[in-house]
């Protein structure tokens, strides 16, 4: 018992030292985020563009660029971050991410579809239809999941339903971008994953969903601690699973929805980033949950940077960028020989 409260405070202590370090990192990746790119800008320069604008070429690419740019791979980051963690929590399953609830699919068939249907033509208009989409596709996963069950859906049910669902999607998306261009280059676009070129206007657009996502994953975190420890002991403990992953489905849905639909399908952020936390906080989701958004925006913001800087004057979209880091670790994880404790 003594080792116990001894041991406690230490590990809270690494835990407060750690948040600050990746705070400073997450600094470090919006400075290089702001500066660097196909013209690099001078830190004295940036910063004097957002405080002292005086219209200079400079100050416009930083302020209607890069700044936006900036705010939305935090946005994203973070948000794709907190999804993933909850996604395996919930489903306890280390390979899922937040497309398994088909959000990713979702938004995709909504969008296409707006643009071959109601003639779309606007980032601004076609993200909200992708939204719409990622929200619909996951109450349909969700009810999916529930049918037949006793006190809502099981990991498995859930994980059934939305391979199912997006399967289903992405086979009526593949088939309806052949019959339009413009919906075609938008899909492709889309499906690469891209922070590039949206503008201040999305970021003020998915902020109050993600807002609300994070609101609710904070107080799904102390219910899935519960659930960490099995079924049974959480009802013992007198936990509602049902209304415990109908929260954690709703930030989910929230939180991807949104960064999916602004920024297309990142791939992997939701699969590697709570790995990478879990190894930083352990498996308390009160940490678990802020270390993901960290790890997951600053991993974001430097895949950004360096999609920027390898290809130039060109850069690769950041999507790709995260492919490549992303598919080494799937593998290493897929062939681990002790399996991954969640």
């Amino acid at each position: 018992m003594v080792t116990t409260a001894v041991a406690l405070p230490r590990i809270r202590h690494r835990r407060l030292v750690t948040l600050a370090v990746l705070l400073g990192a997450l600094a470090v990746a919006v400075v290089a985020s702001i500066t660097i790119g196909s013209r690099s800008v001078p830190l004295a320069d940036a910063w004097h563009a957002i405080v002292a604008p005086t219209g200079t070429e400079g100050d416009i690419i930083i302020r209607s660029l890069r700044v936006p740019r900036t705010a939305l791979g935090i946005l994203a980051g973070v948000a794709l971050g907190v999804a993933g963690a909850l996604m395996q929590g919930h489903t306890r399953n280390p390979l899922a991410d937040p497309g398994l609830l088909g959000v990713t699919q979702g938004a995709a068939f909504a969008m296409v579809t707006s643009i071959i249907v109601l003639g779309t033509s606007s980032l601004l208009v076609y993200i909200w239809f992708g939204l719409a989409g990622a929200l619909v596709a996951s109450v349909g996963v969700f009810a999916l999941g529930m049918v037949g069950g006793r006190g809502g859906p099981t990991p498995v049910t859930l994980a059934l339903a939305g391979t199912a669902v997006s399967a289903f999607l992405y086979a009526l998306t593949s088939s309806v971008v052949l019959l339009d261009e413009q919906a075609m280059d938008v899909f492709r676009f889309w499906q690469s994953g891209s922070i590039a070129a949206r503008g201040g206007e999305v970021v003020w657009q998915v902020l109050p969903f993600i807002a609300v996502g994070l609101l609710l994953a904070a107080l799904n975190a102390p219910g899935l601690n519960a659930l960490a420890l099995g079924e049974d002991v959480a009802r013992s403990l007198g936990q509602n699973i049902t209304l415990t992953r109908t929260v954690g489905v709703g930030a989910v849905t929230l939180l991807s929805g949104a960064a999916v639909a602004a920024c297309g399908s990142l791939s992997f952020i939701g699969l590697i980033v709570p790995h990478l936390a879990r190894r930083l906080s352990g498996t308390d989701h009160r940490w678990l949950l802020p270390f993901s958004g960290l790890v997951g925006a600053v991993l974001l913001l430097l895949a950004d940077v360096v999609g920027r800087v390898v290809a130039p004057p060109g850069e690769l979209e950041v999507g790709v960028v995260l492919a490549l880091i992303g598919a080494p670790f799937f593998v290493a994880l897929v062939r681990r020989r002790k399996p991954v404790r969640l």
